[in-house]
């Protein structure tokens, strides 16, 4: 049953008839946007990803949860090593790209890690991961993974808001 209030809010129970409005709830929630790499079969890939959250200081450990039902599932559901890369306003067009294409590096400046993983560079944030654990979340898989090595630098936050992306400037 969906009800809307005098305040032009809307009030649902989550069901499967239902689920754009789920997501554009969801979408209410203002993230940051990061494309996650690793090395595959197929050469390296990436894919763009705004489930993603620190968890843990001591061990320094990030999670992000990869939908079961991308094709590019199958290269991050048992990735051993992958990085996740903080993208900074200038950076839609790498987000764009990746949303299209697992193989987006083409016009990128990227370089491998020891372990092989492509590391995309310039961007607000990037966090090398080893697999820590994975569990279960429904359609998607929550994904935790140990910091073995970050770097950061300064420059403003592409973002994503109601199915927009936009840019948050620090003060």
């Amino acid at each position: 049953m969906t009800m809307q209030n005098a305040d032009h809010s809307v009030t649902f129970e989550p069901d499967t008839d239902n689920t754009r409005m789920l997501r554009d709830a969801f979408g209410r929630f203002a993230t940051g946007v990061t494309v996650v790499t690793a090395d595959s079969d197929d050469g390296p890939v990436g894919i763009t990803a705004n489930s993603f959250s620190s968890v843990s200081l001591d061990p320094p450990l990030v999670l992000w949860m990869p939908d079961k039902g991308s094709r590019r599932f199958r290269y991050f559901e048992q990735a051993e090593r992958y990085a996740i890369h903080i993208l900074s306003h200038e950076q839609a067009e790498i987000c764009n790209g990746f949303v299209k294409n697992a193989h987006a590096f083409d016009e990128l400046t990227y370089r491998l890690c020891e372990q092989g993983v492509p590391l995309i560079e310039n961007c607000l944030a990037r966090f090398e991961c080893k697999r820590f654990a994975a569990y279960d979340g429904g359609d998607h898989l929550i994904v935790l993974g140990q910091v073995m090595q970050a770097e950061m630098r300064k420059g403003d936050a592409l973002t994503f808001f109601s199915g927009k992306l936009g840019q948050i400037a620090p003060e």
